[in-house]
């Protein structure tokens, strides 16, 4: 792989110049892989994106990411035409009836449902903006909120996708011994200080206790005026709702939407905290159920399940987008040129906070919270093994720059996944969400000066 030093840095400019000015991010992306196809070769730009797109749709990951939000939507649109999720945001609304119980509420649920990240941002966001929605709250701030106890959460809860994957990314970098990776990742847990600062600062905006900023401010200012979400949007409840087979509307209660949430959580632990084994097995028993209680008719429940497929495809084609453009900067040698730069700048006092620092920013650039720490983690543990840093101290500096990426990056798959649930634009949730995401990273870099003395 050649590298191409400081000019593999014009893809993210480019794709983040565009992505702010347009608020368009599968442009902005899709521009971003053409400038970067035009950095390794001009006259090979239509070849090298039409080869760079069969490679990612034929990818492992890929598919798997399409299929489980695929059939994720199936689900969420199950409960909304059956309306299970009208039942459980009636429910929830009966306990949570003001303004600040209800973001509390969400805040609460995005923390219990901890499995994985898409689990979260999906189920979450289209179940309770129902709630939110009766007190003039913004899709600005229930994004933020959902999305706050989306990655964020999923890292700090050893029993989730999160840290299965990290745990094995451990072991086969060398960093921990053969079936000890869990453990090594548990120890990191205390310092994973993003995560934690994020997850702990979602109650003080939500309850003003903490001031508005930017994009927030103005939102919620366009909320208590009645206008929710300022850009027109694709949501998931589309189509008419409770339309059972007696014709009724009803017969749908709040275990109709429990039952198979608990379902998705209970068979995702089983098959080893696989979602998409989880969401094949709970739809395969949620459609005969439905059909059998007589909430829809056999045909109504195909085709909820197709329409909620179908619903999700916007959201995938940023994520697939998002793919090819880490694609082409792992071409260009972006993550190893930043590493590479800043290898000399490393001390044993400042190495935890150079690597939170420059691995949120390859997170964000790329828009790969996981992707890219296949690569780092095999260079920075043994750094921190040669300077003698507390291995925890730098598990958590890492996994606090990945849970970042996932929550600030504009086109990372957990911020268009929860725009999509809310029903808010993904710009206009990334904005308005990011100047959190700085200051809890700003607190975060701070700790990790503190503690390294």
């Amino acid at each position: 792989m050649d590298s191409f030093g400081a000019l593999s840095l014009i893809p993210t400019v480019v794709v983040i110049s565009i992505a702010v000015l347009t608020h368009r991010p599968i442009f902005a992306l899709l521009s971003g892989v053409v400038a970067g196809l035009l950095l390794i070769d001009p006259a090979l730009v239509i070849t090298g994106m039409a080869a760079l797109s069969l490679e990612i749709m034929m990818d492992e990951t890929i598919g798997w990411v399409i299929m489980v939000c695929g059939l994720m939507g199936s689900l969420i649109m199950l409960l909304i035409r059956t309306g299970a999720a009208t039942s459980f945001a009636d429910t929830v609304a009966a306990k949570a009836d003001t303004r600040n119980k209800s973001l509390l509420m969400t805040w609460f649920l995005g923390m219990v449902i901890f499995i994985d990240d898409y689990l979260n941002a999906i189920a979450i966001g289209s179940s309770m903006k129902k709630v939110t929605d009766r007190f003039n709250v913004s899709r600005s701030m229930l994004s933020y909120v959902v999305d706050s106890t989306a990655a964020p959460t999923c890292v700090i809860v050893p029993i989730s996708t999160w840290a299965v994957y990290f745990a094995a990314v451990l072991e086969d970098a060398g960093t921990a011994a053969a079936g000890e990776g869990m453990r090594m990742y548990i120890s990191g847990i205390p310092y994973m200080f993003y995560a934690w600062i994020a997850v702990l600062l979602v109650p003080l905006v939500a309850t003003g206790r903490f001031p508005l900023l930017g994009p927030m401010r103005h939102a919620e200012a366009m909320a208590s005026q009645g206008t929710l979400v300022l850009g027109n949007v694709v949501e998931f409840d589309t189509g008419e709702i409770g339309t059972n087979v007696a014709g009724t509307g009803r017969g749908s209660t709040l275990w109709t939407f429990l039952l198979p949430l608990l379902s998705l959580i209970g068979f995702s632990w089983y098959f080893d905290i696989d979602l998409l084994k989880g969401v094949i097995v709970t739809l395969a028993l949620t459609v005969p159920f439905m059909v059998f209680q007589g909430l829809l008719s056999f045909k109504g429940t195909l085709d909820a399940v197709m329409d909620g497929f179908k619903i999700m495809l916007p959201p995938l084609a940023v994520v697939v987008s998002a793919f090819m453009f880490k694609a082409v900067n792992d071409q260009l040698g972006l993550p190893d040129y930043v590493i590479g730069s800043v290898a000399p700048l490393m001390s044993p006092l400042m190495l935890p906070l150079i690597t939170f620092l420059t691995m949120a920013l390859m997170s964000f650039a790329t828009g790969s919270s996981w992707g890219v720490f296949a690569i780092a983690i095999p260079i920075f543990m043994p750094l921190a093994a040669s300077m003698d840093v507390s291995t925890p101290l730098m598990i958590g500096a890492l996994l606090s720059a990945s849970s970042f990426g996932s929550h600030a990056c504009f086109y990372s798959d957990s911020t268009v996944l929860v725009a999509q649930s809310t029903g808010i634009g993904v710009m206009e949730h990334a904005l308005s969400q990011l100047p959190y995401a700085i200051l809890a990273a700003a607190v975060a870099s701070l700790l990790f000066v503190l503690v390294g003395l």
